[in-house]
């Protein structure tokens, strides 16, 4: 928070009684209020920007030489644990893609470690060139047809909104205990209404009718549309519109169709779940801007959406715009088609130029060392046996880059009592095994669209409940793949048809968060991915973090958790059986 002195040092500058510690000289200025491009020098005094105008007096000038100045980019939505990396690594990825600040919701952390897990990000984010704002996850567990690590009820999420970075309340996921007026959920929204927050919504697959009850108690936002219709159900209520384009997610293009000049100011955009590999090779919301404008987004509407919407969202009124009394966030383009980014500053300072970070900007404090939960469980190759008496059985229909899923219906082999995985008919087996509290459940399932041959692969990165998820052909190979991320504390592991460990990413923060850099994380991942070409003919998808979502009961239509087939529609565990 700025003191009195800061203030009065950037009131002088503004009219030109004292030096800026800054100047940005001949740039074209995008006003994302007004639509315009503008001349004018950027005048930067502690972190602020003090004016637009001439200011001849500055300890330092950096000449645009024509570029575009644009805001900061915002990613409306984001949980940083899909990236795999912490914070302070995250903020290595982003800021060369201009993303200057993020919305995150940390709950899959918070999952496996409760509160602890959310002051783990909170502090590791200290200090680093990057806003991290956080909503307080709603929903842990996400929902009552899972175990996960943690509980959080009102009482013990309250406490921290007295961080500073804490800005309101994630995205509320459990949509039939707002229906149904749970007094757990309904106290977690009233406490984010007192504490001045913004209450993120979780939409998938709710009707237009639905939405009633999440307008009813507050909710104002939703990251859940999928196509254009949707999209605009959400508008039509009240809603700030996040548009996700992820790694699974890969929604903008569907829903883009939706916006149109007289409705842009009510979108933004957001990534929700991106792996570090493909941010680093598309990038994150500059990629989002990027395909907004190749499907016919002005490009200035574009950037209004990745910056003061964004910001108007999340109610952050001194973030998204190049104007005097807004924090100097602010990234230079060669040409607002392509997005080209060549700098980017963020509270003043310059963290990237030309591609490459100010590593000194980077440099900080090494963070409080965070302390996993055990894995822990006694998994044997029984637990993995799928008895069957009708072959007729519901059969997970994965959908590449996807978060939904379709409920199929095939005829499966049965030998002595029990599932027989077939490659030629891709079903394949899926097992969730719980791993915080030895409860001894074991969801098995069936699933189609992995295409593996042999083998089988295994990973602790389960949403929501972050539970251990395996597909494979073999009882064994599931086994072994399962023991290796055990062994390991946690992560991703590819093995063959003899059980042996063809690739594997060590993911040793809470079983989801690498303690390496991401330099070293992107070659892991690199590796996992020419493991799994060994062992299936399926392409064109991330298969680590589409595995993970097969998990995640609050997307429709057919998931697994560790209590078994869970259905979306009815929203209960229902046999594999069709009866």
């Amino acid at each position: 928070m700025e003191n009195l002195k800061q203030l009065q040092e950037r009131v002088a500058v503004s009219d030109g009684r004292a030096s800026a510690d800054l100047v940005i000289k001949n740039g074209r200025i995008v006003n994302v209020f007004s639509g315009e491009i503008m001349e004018g020098d950027v005048a930067i005094k502690n972190g602020y920007i003090a004016g637009i105008g001439h200011f001849p007096h500055a300890e330092n000038v950096i000449d645009a030489a024509g570029e575009f100045i644009v805001p900061g980019f915002i990613d409306a939505h984001v949980h940083v644990e899909s990236a795999m990396v912490t914070p302070a690594e995250f903020a290595r990825v982003l800021l060369p893609n201009g993303v200057t600040t993020i919305i995150t919701d940390p709950h899959e952390i918070a999952n496996v470690a409760g509160e602890k897990g959310i002051e783990f990000m909170l502090d590791n984010a200290k200090g680093i060139p990057l806003d991290m704002f956080v909503m307080l996850p709603s929903s842990v567990p996400a929902t009552e047809g899972e175990h996960n690590g943690e509980t959080l009820h009102a009482e013990k999420l309250h406490p921290l909104y007295a961080h500073e970075k804490v800005i309101g309340l994630a995205e509320v996921m459990d949509f039939p205990s707002v229906a149904k007026g749970n007094s757990d959920i309904l106290t977690k929204i009233i406490d984010a209404k007192k504490e001045g927050g913004r209450i993120d919504g979780h939409g998938a697959g709710l009707t237009s009718a639905d939405l009633n009850n999440y307008l009813a108690v507050g909710i104002r936002t939703d990251h859940e549309s999928t196509n254009a219709e949707e999209a605009l159900d959400r508008l039509r209520a009240g809603m700030f519109v996040m548009l996700r384009e992820g790694t699974v997610g890969r929604d903008l293009i569907a829903t883009i169709p939706a916006v149109t000049p007289n409705n842009s100011h009510r979108f933004c955009f957001c990534t929700d779940d991106k792996l570090i590999n493909d941010l680093i090779t598309e990038g994150s919301i500059n990629y989002n801007i990027q395909l907004a404008i190749e499907k016919g987004i002005e490009p200035i509407n574009a950037i209004q959406m990745a910056t003061i919407n964004a910001a108007n969202c999340h109610n952050l009124p001194y973030l998204g715009a190049v104007a005097a009394g807004y924090q100097a966030d602010i990234v230079f383009l060669k040409d607002l088609q392509t997005v080209e980014i060549t700098k980017v500053l963020k509270h003043g300072k310059v963290v990237v130029e030309n591609g490459s970070r100010n590593e000194a900007a980077f440099e900080r404090q090494s963070a409080t060392k965070f302390v996993s939960p055990k894995i822990n469980h006694h998994l044997t190759k029984k637990d993995l046996e799928l008895p069957l008496k009708n072959p007729t059985c519901y059969v997970i229909g994965m959908k590449p880059n996807s978060l939904f899923t379709e409920k199929l219906i095939a005829e499966v082999t049965i030998q002595d009592g029990l599932f027989v995985p077939s490659t030629s008919q891709d079903l394949l087996k899926m097992a969730v095994v719980e791993r915080h509290h030895d409860t001894g459940f074991v969801g098995v399932g069936i699933v189609r669209g992995f295409g593996l041959t042999e083998g089988a692969i295994a990973t602790t990165v389960a949403h929501d409940s972050h539970n251990i998820v395996a597909v494979g052909v073999t009882d064994e190979a599931m086994e072994a793949a399962i023991t290796h991320v055990t062994n390991t504390g946690g992560g991703i592991a590819v093995v063959d048809a003899s059980g042996k460990v063809l690739h594997d990413l060590e993911l040793p923060i809470a079983g989801l968060l690498s303690d390496k850099s991401f330099e070293e994380v992107e070659q892991d991942l690199v590796g996992l991915t020419s493991a799994f070409k060994q062992i299936s003919h399926a392409s064109g998808f991330d298969p680590f973090l589409t595995l993970s979502f097969l998990t995640l009961p609050v997307i429709p239509e057919l998931k697994l958790t560790d209590q078994g087939l869970f259905d979306f529609a009815t929203f209960q565990i229902i046999p594999n059986e069709v009866n």
